[in-house]
């Protein structure tokens, strides 16, 4: 669970209702619940590496195919 990787992180931690929602939405919602974190937007058809090893508690990766999320977006990954 996300608070269980990041534990001082304050505000929403996952996102699963965006799962499947187009990109701009999930870029757009993300900041608005949590503003201490960044975004970053991965194409899982064209990222050389699809999982990040590193946990950082400050970002959030926002996989996508299609332009559409493909993954609950989390922080730390």
């Amino acid at each position: 669970m996300a608070s269980d990787r990041c534990p001082n992180n304050v505000g929403k931690q996952a996102w699963p209702e965006l799962l499947g929602a187009r990109v701009a939405v999930a870029v757009a919602t993300i900041p608005r619940q949590n503003p201490n974190v960044r975004i970053d937007v991965r194409d899982e058809a064209t990222a050389n590496n699809p999982s990040l090893p590193a946990i950082f508690c400050d970002r959030i990766t926002v996989w996508v195919r299609g332009g559409i999320v493909s993954r609950v977006p989390v922080i730390g990954f």
